[in-house]
């Protein structure tokens, strides 16, 4: 290993994940939820629920509402027992979920009449445009899920489905946790 290495080594092992950068600035563990960026990396450190959704409540996420993220956006979601996200189509946009706890059933394709259960340890690929409504099966456990699309704004292109008609329904507004 080269003199250059090591010193490279010893200039990173000066930014603990606990402790101030090497410039001296606060670590973001010091800020709960707020993005901390520097030098093309940016973090969030223990993130709390914080927006609820279609019966979902998601952790504070990397999107482009605060970091400068053109194409994705990743966050966690938590679904209660029982709780529906009830039909709706990403528009433009693909989804990978994995579950890290629970059990789910999406319901999906044209008027829903499709069907697949997924377990914690089971990754989910959502093409653009298919309409799907996600239901938590359990009645005592949450599912909870990290969920990584390809659109940086989150919610802003996903539309409602009416699994009856098969026709969208005009946009809802996402909605603040405890708002």
């Amino acid at each position: 290993m080269s003199n250059d290495s090591q010193g490279s080594i010893g200039r990173h092992a000066e930014r603990s994940a606990d402790g101030p950068s090497a410039s001296g600035a606060p670590a973001s563990s010091d800020r709960p939820g707020t993005p901390d960026g520097r030098d093309g990396i940016h973090t969030i450190r223990a993130s709390g629920i914080h927006r609820g959704w279609n019966g979902i409540h998601y952790k504070t996420g990397l999107s482009a509402k605060n970091v400068p993220a053109r194409e994705l956006s990743m966050n966690v979601a938590r679904i209660p027992p029982g709780g529906v996200a009830f039909a709706h189509i990403h528009v433009d946009f693909e989804v990978m979920l994995y579950i890290l706890e629970g059990t789910v059933r999406h319901d999906f394709g044209p008027h829903l009449r499709e069907s697949i259960v997924n377990r914690a340890g089971d990754f989910i690929f959502i093409e653009p445009g298919v309409p799907h409504e996600v239901v938590n099966i359990s009645g005592t456990e949450d599912v909870v899920a990290v969920v990584a699309r390809s659109d940086a704004s989150e919610w802003e292109n996903i539309v409602d489905y009416d699994p009856e008609t098969g026709e969208v329904i005009p946009r809802r507004e996402a909605s603040r946790e405890g708002s």
